[in-house]
């Protein structure tokens, strides 16, 4: 099952109908704890449990409850979507269980969706908020951080403490898996968006092509990508030799992009299969339809291209 998600907007909703939550930047889950055990599923239906096994101690909290939430890395008193970029690739459990000691992840739990057996989806929001409040979830690995009346309070003490945003939900809002809700709208300060790579430059477009310069990056569209810029910023250190490595073998002699690449910025260029989804921050879209100011936060290995949209731009 995939999780609800929520809609962009840019009028913060206000009135009774309506609660709001901080926006966490980190990686959607649904926790699920059955017969003893604990299951954590990426929004593809990934298994991405034994990546996490701080987590493994929320199965000795209740014996059946499916949860949504976000897994996120605190670093300095806020989440940091770099440092939790390489909790997601390992497979391997003795790596997971060293890197959980080096600096362990908390699971932000926004969400009751089954407890007991008994299926919570199709009750209002406010009446699956309450029952988990009830279940007292808190401890340094798991929480069930608070909702806030006054959405336009919350939207600039999150800016002030430089968290990324925050999420509006309808108190009768039903849990439609997998769908992009207008009853969730989501308002962030410097929008995420994930986007598609179909192409990077080196640093150099001479003869030398030592390290990553930039990505070329879009959304499905028809006819292939829809191009939305270059991303440069944010590539530099780890991340970019590790988005490298990931780049280097999915080469292609045909580029990705059904709309027009700009000379200036394809001069140089490798062209890629478009099988990697990134996250960019951005200040939104400029008149020709670019990035502004993109800046690159790190691969999304828990999406695909297909859940690149252009509505959303990823979530």
């Amino acid at each position: 099952m995939r999780p609800m998600l929520a809609t962009p907007t840019v009028t913060i909703p206000s009135g009774d109908a309506w609660q709001h939550e901080v926006k966490w930047d980190g990686m959607r889950v649904l926790a699920d704890v059955s017969e003893g055990a604990l299951t954590v599923w990426s929004r593809t239906e990934r298994d991405v449990t034994v990546a996490f096994p701080e987590l493994g101690g929320l199965a000795t909290e209740y014996a059946d409850m499916l949860l949504d939430g976000e897994i996120v890395s605190m670093q300095g008193g806020t989440p940091s979507f770099a440092a939790l970029a390489e909790r997601f690739h390992v497979t391997d459990a003795r790596k997971a269980r060293q890197l959980a000691e080096q600096a362990p992840v908390t699971l932000m739990t926004f969400d009751l969706l089954r407890l007991y057996g008994v299926e919570l989806m199709d009750r209002p929001w406010s009446d699956r908020r309450a029952t988990l409040e009830r279940l007292e979830l808190d401890s340094p690995r798991w929480q069930t951080p608070p909702t806030f009346d006054d959405g336009v309070v919350l939207h600039e003490a999150t800016k002030e403490q430089g968290l990324e945003g925050i999420v509006s939900k309808r108190v009768d809002s039903r849990y439609t898996p997998g769908v992009r809700s207008p009853f969730w709208l989501k308002s962030p300060h410097r929008g995420t968006v994930s986007v598609v790579i179909g192409g990077w430059r080196p640093e150099s477009t001479g003869t030398v092509r030592s390290r990553l310069g930039a990505v070329l990056v879009g959304v499905p569209g028809p006819g292939g990508l829809r191009y939305l810029g270059r991303v440069g910023s944010g590539l530099a250190g780890k991340l970019g030799t590790a988005l490298m490595r990931e780049l280097e073998p999915l080469a292609s002699d045909e580029s990705p992009f059904g709309t027009e690449v700009p000379a200036v910025d394809a001069l140089g260029a490798t062209w890629v299969h478009p099988v990697l989804v990134a996250d960019v921050q951005s200040l939104g879209l400029g008149g020709q339809g670019r990035l502004r100011q993109p800046a690159y936060k790190g691969l999304r290995v828990d999406l695909t291209p297909g859940d690149v949209d252009e509505q959303g731009l990823g979530e």
